[in-house]
């Protein structure tokens, strides 16, 4: 595969494929403006795209990284996640080296329709893939004339090669919000997550970097302007409920999210924001 960036059809939605002279690769569909690929120079994927992914623009593309904005999940009045992930994103710039593959979509007020949504703002999405790293940074601006909140996430799909013998190591002495139990907050007191039943919290303010650890390799996962993680494994029963998603494919993910939940952020007219998401291959 050639290094640079290439405008490919990716199961019949427009989408990029950036690739570097080392081989690595990402695949980020404007859809979305979703990342659903990324293979570091070891060659293995290391997002999760569920095989029963729907890609007819009809709903949310299952797996990889989708934005969620400027709702995160069911807290305010407009569509689970917002409206970020099912619009059609524009290209605004492209640069690219042997060394890496830079990526910057736009989306903004006029491109969703969106009634529920009176605010006036423009967010940018930037996909860097170098070395053995992927890098997202998602920046919002406030162009109207009022303020508004928003939260937002990163919902990054992980791929595993198994879910119950992965380690998330990072988040001891954190607390966090368990969806589970009805949004009781606890804390974190063991030196490692492992998911061995339906796992959906949200951590408070977590600054410390994060590292996933499997079958011998490591992922490291770091988040900048982002307050929070998420983390989200919906079991066996949960799963088996998911239309676009396998029986088995809870096995195979494990979601951890860079997130600003807990408190939405608020932007003044003219105010800008920014959170970035980093996975290094270890």
């Amino acid at each position: 595969m050639a290094a640079g960036i290439e405008r490919i059809d990716f199961r019949g939605q427009p989408a990029l494929r950036l690739a570097t002279g080392n081989a690595a690769a990402a695949v980020v569909s404007l859809f979305g403006g979703q990342v659903l690929s990324w293979t570091p120079p070891d060659g293995g994927e290391r997002l999760y795209l569920s095989p029963q992914a729907v890609f007819d623009g009809s709903t949310a593309i299952r797996g990889g990284i989708p934005v969620c904005f400027p709702q995160f999940s069911d807290r305010g009045p407009l569509t689970r996640h917002g409206f970020a992930r099912t619009a059609n994103w524009r290209v605004l710039t492209e640069r690219s080296s042997s060394d890496y593959a830079l990526v910057t979509l736009e989306l903004s007020n006029d491109d969703i329709g969106q009634t529920d949504w009176p605010h006036a703002f423009v967010s940018e999405l930037s996909i860097l893939v170098e070395g053995s790293r992927l890098d997202l940074e998602f920046e919002v601006n406030n162009t109207g004339g009022e303020s508004f909140d928003f939260t937002a996430a990163l919902h990054t799909y992980l791929a595993v090669r198994e879910v119950e013998e992965a380690r998330l190591e990072g988040l001891h002495g954190y607390s966090y919000t368990d969806q589970i139990e009805a949004g009781r907050v606890q804390r974190d007191s063991g030196d490692a997550l492992l998911v061995e039943a339906e796992v959906d919290r949200i951590y408070r303010r977590v600054e410390r970097p994060l590292l996933l650890r499997e079958h011998g390799r490591s992922l490291g996962i770091n988040a900048d302007g982002f307050t929070d993680v998420v983390v989200w494994n919906p079991w066996l029963d949960r799963c088996a409920a998911i239309a676009d998603m396998p029986d088995d494919g809870f096995r195979r993910m494990l979601c951890v999210e860079a997130a600003a939940v807990h408190t939405p952020v608020r932007l003044a007219p003219g105010e800008s924001w920014w959170g970035r998401q980093t996975l290094v291959v270890l």
